[in-house]
């Protein structure tokens, strides 16, 4: 039976019934999902899962995540909820991805599995779902043999290495004409998936790589992030902001030096406290405290170091997570600053709709608490299997464009691995 998909607008008529039971603990949640159309959410072996689809909502245009919000406190309001767990990600929850753009032709999605399930704590749960009064799904889902290992070749998309070295020396000359603090550029990788690829394998890869970042997997888009754009659990926000980046060392001295030179690089600590700034404006008005360091601290990351500043606060306004994503997206950290005028830049000087790239990707629960992250290190699959994989960088007046290039081949690194 096809699962139901909806707008915004025709969602209030949708009667969901959600039981969430406890289960025995489930040590791994990849070998449950589909393997081409994997939709997950994970990090450091915990997450949730989810199977099927019980409901779709689609949405478009400069208003979408403010229709998802909307749209998820009727789905809500209307559902029947027993949740004896009352952990993050228990009960209702829908998976969601949304297109960077205004203007993008992919659409932005929320997507409530018939089935999740999950793991947190050392606890293991299922959910079902289903439309009221139909039957919920049967038994206990079944884990699965991944398929045969794979090999993909990612080459250059639309905007080849000398083009996008080009765009960075045009966005350098326009920033220092213009007086714009930054503009993130982004390049991309092309390839395609056979039809009998099992996707599972490319996300293991990512988690066990990278099991400090977000691992997700929402409607072909695939990826693992390392920036949380805001998280809400009971009241408290939180974010974590990355910008400044550079590779790691071959050595340990080596690997050293590169995270003090990292962080006492005016360029790079420049680039950084715009993408900060843009977070604290944009979540002043919701929290009555927020607090950060006034010092980045140096991520490690397995292929390379960030700058990265964390946020807290309490919520004072009642706003949940789409309220937020709203509120916040697009950072400084994947647009740039001021804002609109370095979209413009972006719209000139990319020749591609970055679809749902560097936009917000994670979950949304029945209480409006969720975890989201900017979709970052992330490849959008078809269903025809094409792959389009994206990373950018933040220019500003220093930007070299040969660093520029490097620095997105560092970006690449984790999904040219995974799928190749």
């Amino acid at each position: 039976m096809t699962p139901p998909s909806t707008t915004a607008h025709e969602s209030r008529v949708v009667e969901l019934t959600v039981e969430t039971t406890p289960l025995d603990d489930v040590h791994r949640l990849p070998p449950f999902l589909d393997a081409r159309h994997p939709l997950v959410w994970m990090r450091k072996g915990e997450g949730i899962a989810g199977i099927g689809t019980a409901l779709r909502l689609e949405f478009t245009g400069p208003d979408r995540m403010r229709e998802a919000a909307a749209a998820w406190r009727e789905v809500v309001g209307a559902a029947t909820i027993a949740d004896p767990i009352a952990k993050p990600g228990t009960g209702l929850v829908a998976f969601g991805t949304f297109a960077f753009a205004d203007d993008s032709a992919l659409s932005s999605v929320l997507i409530v599995p018939e089935v999740v399930i999950g793991r947190r704590d050392g606890r293991s749960w299922i959910t079902r779902i289903h439309a009221t009064g139909a039957d919920a799904a049967a038994g206990l889902p079944k884990p699965s043999p991944f398929g045969a290992e794979y090999r993909l070749s990612l080459l250059p998309g639309a905007l080849k290495p000398d083009a996008y070295r080009a765009a960075v020396t045009d966005a350098v000359a326009h920033i220092r004409a213009h007086d714009l603090g930054k503009v993130v550029l982004a390049r991309d990788l092309v390839g395609h998936l056979p039809l009998e690829s099992d996707v599972r394998r490319a996300l293991v890869d990512l988690a066990l790589g990278y099991p400090d970042c977000w691992t997700f997997a929402v409607d072909g888009l695939v990826g693992s992030s390392p920036e949380t754009l805001v998280r809400v659990d009971h009241g408290t926000v939180s974010a974590r902001i990355l910008a400044g980046t550079i590779s790691r060392g071959p050595d340990g001295a080596a690997d050293h030096r590169a995270a003090i030179a990292l962080a006492s690089s005016l360029k790079d600590l420049d680039e950084h406290q715009f993408a900060v700034q843009s977070v604290l404006t944009a979540l002043a008005p919701h929290s009555s405290s927020l607090h950060a360091s006034e010092i980045p601290f140096t991520l490690k990351l397995p292929n390379l170091w960030h700058l990265a500043t964390d946020v807290v606060g309490t919520l004072s306004d009642g706003s949940t997570s789409l309220d937020l994503i709203d509120a916040l997206h697009p950072t400084a950290a994947v647009a740039g600053s001021p804002t609109a005028d370095a979209l413009e830049v972006i719209r000139r000087l990319e020749p591609f709709d970055r679809g749902r790239y560097a936009g917000p990707v994670g979950w949304v629960g029945a209480d409006g608490d969720g975890e989201w992250a900017i979709a970052l290190r992330c490849a959008q699959l078809t269903e025809s299997g094409d792959l389009t994989a994206y990373a950018g960088c933040g220019i500003v007046a220093e930007s070299d464009p040969d660093r520029e290039l490097a620095e997105t081949a560092m970006k690449f690194r984790p999904i040219v691995e995974a799928f190749g």
